[in-house]
């Protein structure tokens, strides 16, 4: 591990595995370097994709299309120069009123997206409103709505496989990838000459902090504050005694959703605890949340069986955007976190981006919304 590496990045979820495979496959020499904490938020996510649905109208909505979109050229890649699976499926999406008082932001939704594709901002997939029964009869479990619409221009993604997938494909194009903990970042006169990691110094003439949650302990070593905080999301995954093959994603109106698989298996979460700090365990009143939403929201789960909890440490921004690109004032000290969240629809994509911003390419995206010096 010890020899001379272009460029080092720290953190192997999916936005470190993407920024490496990235680096690789442009030809820079790179070490990945993961030490894969309990708690990665790549590793419990639920994978939605679909910015046109999401209520959102900030830098990270512009930001989502372009992120979204990118998937289908990567995922022919992906299927080219690995032979694993990558997890990435496109679904219908059901946005559901399910009582009376959400039913104005339903209008709202509605509108919103319709509006969306007039202008242009998002693919004008199909959108269209559902009865009630059709609403059923597209995901059986589901409570009558009040009211419904179906998009069908959303995807879904398994965080764990496509980080897999991005690793083998980087490994295919030389890619290094090492099991270690990074204690330090080395900076001499202004510049990353390398790091630390498990107690040897690795020389490099960049580094990526691409750790999650845990990156803003690397702030002092770099000399800027990088204000990224965990936020914990507890998810769990049932059992049914059913066919799930093709059933859509449901997302109703109460920061949760219900993503299915082809496996029998629904996805039911997220808790969005910001006061957890690192802590990455399922709670009494965090399952209870969860599984309180979902008998709400879709009844016919209610005989489901409990498959597996997972728990996320997000890592979470304080305006909500992620964190990317150079570090002032230190040459060849880059950045990639904080997408909170969304960082399965975001992270592949800020991937690609902060690859190539360390390789010197031009940019398909401009990142001074999400630079570290707007803190």
């Amino acid at each position: 591990m010890a020899e001379q590496y272009e460029t080092v990045v720290v953190g192997g979820g999916i936005v470190g595995a993407s920024t490496a495979y990235h680096l690789a496959r442009a030809g820079v020499e790179t070490l990945l370097i993961d030490r894969h904490d309990e708690g990665r938020a790549t590793d419990a996510g639920a994978g939605i994709l679909s910015p046109a649905t999401s209520a959102r109208a900030d830098a990270w909505f512009d930001f989502a299309v372009d992120a979204v979109a990118y998937y289908d050229e990567l995922v022919g890649k992906l299927e080219a120069e690995q032979d694993g699976p990558h997890g990435y499926a496109e679904r219908g999406l059901l946005r559901v009123a399910i009582d009376e008082a959400e039913t104005e932001r339903f209008d709202d939704a509605l509108a919103r997206i319709r509006e969306r594709h007039a202008s242009g901002a998002v693919p004008s997939g199909s959108v269209h409103e559902l009865t009630p029964s059709k609403a059923c009869e597209r995901f059986p479990p589901l409570a009558e709505p009040r009211r419904a619409l179906y998009y069908d221009d959303a995807a879904r993604v398994d965080g764990q496989q496509f980080e897999g997938a991005l690793r083998r494909a980087g490994e295919n194009h030389g890619l290094t990838a090492v099991d270690a903990g990074v204690e330090r970042l080395i900076v001499d006169d202004g510049s990353l000459v390398g790091v630390i990691a498990d107690g040897e110094r690795v020389p490099t003439d960049a580094a990526v902090v691409a750790g999650g949650a845990w990156s803003a302990g690397f702030g002092d070593q770099l000399g800027v504050e990088i204000p990224i905080e965990p936020q914990r999301g507890q998810i769990v995954h049932l059992d049914l005694d059913a066919d799930t093959t093709g059933w859509p994603i449901v997302s109703p109106f109460r920061d949760y959703y219900l993503v299915p698989w082809d496996d029998g298996r629904v996805a039911v979460g997220a808790t969005r605890e910001d006061e957890a700090g690192f802590a990455p365990h399922t709670t009494v009143a965090g399952l209870r949340e969860v599984f309180s939403e979902a008998v709400r929201v879709a009844p016919g789960l209610a005989d489901a069986s409990l498959r597996e909890t997972r728990v996320g440490l997000r890592p979470l921004s304080p305006d909500g955007l992620p964190v990317l690109g150079s570090v002032p004032n230190v040459e060849g000290a880059f950045l990639a976190t904080g997408h909170g969240p969304t960082g399965l629809q975001l992270g592949p994509y800020s991937g690609k981006l902060v690859a190539d911003a360390v390789h010197g390419r031009e940019l398909a995206a401009d990142l001074t919304p999400f630079a570290v010096d707007r803190f």
